[in-house]
């Protein structure tokens, strides 16, 4: 009632207004001569006034000089909105508004002059009545308004800031200007994400969000025609109202972004870069774009294995792990579109997410790699190991990233081409000769494999070792256990039928073979336990397996037309 020059009162009928000013706080005696003001509550802050030509909204209850009332904007449910100071309101109240704070609460008397004066106002009002109003202050703006941006936490570091056609993750609290929370994305715990600059916001949000960083914590305070204007939004939002938002700025990309990579640590040298179709190990940190973890290898304690450039990854991280070196640590940065998209994981990854991916490459290799072999021949170099010779040879064996996983107190012995060591460590040790030291790199195909060794070779490794080869025993020709070294007697047979029975037995014939190798006439194959040899010689020659041989199963390697393990 005390907003326009003509205003409509509960009773709809329309009374003229008149022009006011403004006095101090204590009441001069009856009758009065101005307008009085009493400050029943002024808030601790107050960061506008009231001036003339603002628009104000307020509530408000009218009464007389005895308390009774005679008109409530608390009755209709909606504040009195009103511009100050261009003859919409009654001349006392014009004048009386100005000065007032959000939230400022006044007892403003009127002498009638000011009011209704003595034509009053039909029954509701008498001719030359004192109005009391007792109004709260809730909204203050003024068409020359803008948005107003007050910045209260700002990260040290800040690479890159909102841009027009951004797409922004942000939470709110949105409030009006008294304070009332009218919405908030923290209670629907889901960031609101938009792009900016294009429309899809109201135009003071468009507006306040640029140039904020990720990180960043900003209030953004809009009048009502860059807000929600004339109509409000139908539910929370009162029309004409200004708007507070407390926001902090999650995320930021732009639909045409790449990834970004920024590489921390870089070995040197590094040999050999990865490509497409490269096998990769590696660990890695995973965090949104304000720092919030979502994933990690090392808590699992297990890199993470796979094939790069071939879609086992999302396409940003299949990219930003092109070019690494064993060793190298970088960070990766993935706009959604090359990531999770517009529908995230449905966990720990929003919708709309940019990823970081800090990476710690531990190794990697291509599946149509052979034994890396690097050292130098000694001087004197005339016998090099082969296939079934007997060797023994230090070793200091490390993953890629130099983790240690064994080495040789004493030598390891091994024959090679028996299968004793896994297929790399013999295609190394072939070729070597006596005091030659090798750096051998074993791709997991040729070691150890997809499975690894429970405790100490993770699945899909490459391995190192150092090798010195200490000391090399030729080994027999390949499919013979025993070789004499001379001429073979005619007499085998018998010398070796002890007891005369016409057959031979297992103590017969070990004791005669163990007999040759001392007096040196035979040789059994080195790197073998002897007695295993010579039973399976035994069980070669024992053709009908009844566990004893006679004249007729005994033959010589030479007279078989197969392959035997035999004389």
């Amino acid at each position: 009632m005390p907003l326009y020059r003509y205003i409509i009162t509960i009773s709809g009928m329309i009374l003229p207004a008149i022009l006011v000013t403004f006095v101090a706080c204590n009441a001069p005696p009856v009758p009065l001569d101005d307008i009085v003001i009493e400050k029943t509550f002024t808030p601790e802050r107050c960061d506008r006034m009231v001036k003339s030509g603002d628009f104000v909204r307020y509530h408000y209850i009218g009464m007389f000089p005895d308390g009774k009332k005679f008109d409530s904007s608390y009755d209709r449910g909606t504040t009195y909105n009103v511009f100050v100071g261009r003859k919409q309101l009654i001349a006392g109240m014009d004048k009386a508004l100005v000065g007032m704070c959000v939230n400022e609460r006044w007892m403003i008397k009127i002498p009638p002059q000011l009011a209704y004066g003595k034509d009053g106002y039909g029954d509701i009002i008498p001719a030359d009545s004192i109005l009391h109003f007792d109004v709260l202050m809730l909204d203050i703006w003024n068409t020359e308004d803008k948005v107003q941006i007050k910045t209260y936490h700002k990260p040290e570091s800040c690479v890159r800031t909102v841009q027009v056609s951004d797409y922004v993750r942000y939470h709110y609290n949105g409030t009006l200007l008294d304070g009332t929370l009218f919405d908030s994305s923290h209670t629907r715990m889901r960031t609101y994400d938009t792009y900016v600059g294009i429309g899809w916001l109201i135009a003071g949000m468009d507006q306040g969000l640029l140039g904020m960083c990720v990180g960043e914590k900003r209030i953004i305070t809009m009048p009502p025609f860059l807000g929600y204007g004339e109509k409000g939004d139908g539910s929370d939002i009162p029309a004409q109202a200004s708007l507070v938002f407390d926001v902090i700025l999650l995320d930021l990309h732009n639909p045409k972004d790449e990834i970004t990579v920024e590489v921390q640590s870089l070995p040197d040298p590094c040999p050999r870069k990865s490509q497409v179709g490269d096998f990769m190990r590696y660990h890695y940190n995973g965090s949104l774009l304000d720092g919030t973890f979502f994933d990690s290898s090392y808590s699992r304690n297990r890199t993470y294995d796979t094939y790069i450039g071939k879609g086992y990854v999302i396409t940003g991280m299949d990219k930003g792990l092109l070019g690494v070196c064993v060793g190298e640590h970088r960070r990766i940065v993935i706009p959604p579109h090359l990531a999770y998209g517009e529908e995230g994981t449905g966990t720990k990854i929003p919708g709309s997410a940019v990823l970081v991916f800090d990476v710690h490459i531990i190794d990697f290799h291509n599946p149509s790699d052979i034994v890396e072999i690097t050292g130098v021949k000694p001087e004197n170099c005339t016998h090099n190991a082969k296939r079934g010779d007997f060797v023994k040879y230090h070793y200091n064996a490390t993953l890629m990233d130099g983790t240690y996983i064994g080495s040789t107190c004493v030598t390891y012995d091994v024959v090679l081409g028996a299968g004793q060591v896994v297929i790399g460590m013999e295609q190394g040790l072939i070729g070597m000769c006596v005091g030659e030291k090798r750096r051998l790199v074993i791709p997991p195909h040729l070691a150890y494999g997809e499975q690894g060794v429970d405790g100490e070779v993770p699945g899909s490794a490459v391995l190192v070792f150092d090798v010195e080869l200490v000391d090399l025993e030729d080994g027999l020709p390949e499919g013979y256990m025993f070789v004499w070294n001379g001429d073979v007697s005619p007499n085998l047979f018998s010398e070796m039928d002890k007891n005369k029975d016409a057959q031979v037995d297992t103590t017969e014939f070990s004791d005669y073979i163990l007999q040759q190798v001392e007096e040196g006439k035979g040789r059994l194959a080195p790197g073998f336990e002897p007695q295993r040899i010579i039973q399976n010689m035994y069980d070669n020659q024992d053709r009908n397996k009844d566990g004893r041989i006679t004249e007729d199963e005994f033959k010589l390697k030479a007279d078989e037309a197969g392959s035997h393990d035999e004389l």
